[in-house]
């Protein structure tokens, strides 16, 4: 075989391995990017909150049902307003009205676990953030001591949201 013909046949070898290898770093980052936008759809809603509208909790100062008029989807997930307005106002800051951890339970997570299916009429607003819980029991008393439970939910936040993800609720 000739030299030049060997030269041609690795220079696409070549190419052809240097852009696999770049196209597997390109899913790998956007696959851990991916990971950490793990939203809770309860076990049959299939929608985040229950249907019910992030934007309301803010503006309203109150638990509403959205619309699937008024949806949008975001990190895969559709997402259901009160109005227009509402579903303007989350496109333009999605995690400003988004619950903190996916949207699953705060008193949960504190306890290194997820509670799936939750009351969206137990909530809180704390430092300008949305938490959801399973009661409003548990709420009452997280309001009275938010810190404890914030500090214990911060550092499990990370492991439980593997978990959920390795169960197959992303």
């Amino acid at each position: 075989m000739s030299e030049a013909i060997q030269k041609r046949d690795v220079i696409p070898a070549r190419r052809l391995a240097t852009g696999a290898a770049f196209s597997i770093i390109l899913i790998a980052a956007s696959g851990s990017a991916l990971s950490d936008d793990s939203v809770n759809t309860g076990y049959f809603g299939g929608v985040a909150i229950m249907g019910y509208d992030p934007v309301a909790y803010f503006t309203e100062g109150r638990a509403m049902k959205g619309s699937e008029e008024f949806s949008y989807n975001w990190l895969g997930t559709p997402w259901q307003f009160a109005s227009s307005q509402h579903r303007d106002l989350f496109i333009g800051d999605p995690t400003k009205y988004a619950p903190q951890y996916g949207g699953y339970c705060v008193g949960e997570v504190a306890d290194k676990g997820a509670t799936i299916n939750l009351d969206p009429e137990a909530w809180a607003i704390i430092d300008g953030k949305l938490y959801l819980s399973y009661s409003k029991e548990f709420m009452e008393k997280f309001k009275a001591r938010p810190s404890d439970v914030l500090a214990k939910a911060e550092a499990n936040w990370p492991a439980v949201k593997t978990q959920l993800e390795q169960d197959g609720f992303q």
